[in-house]
């Protein structure tokens, strides 16, 4: 799950890569919460997708 802490510090460290850039240990964070956002995202589609029924009419 991601929550709302860590998408307020992937919307830190997208700031701070567009203003001043960011260290080594900073890109790896934002990679690995990057990763966990889209994945969560995925499951979340797809659980909706998974839960739809199509009727005929």
């Amino acid at each position: 799950m991601v929550t709302e802490e860590k998408i307020a510090r992937i919307n830190y460290l997208a700031k701070k890569s567009k203003e001043q850039g960011l260290t080594d240990a900073e890109k790896q964070e934002q990679a690995k919460l990057r990763a966990e956002y889209v994945s969560a995202v995925k499951a979340n589609l797809k659980s909706q997708l998974d839960s739809i029924k199509i009727v005929e009419q």
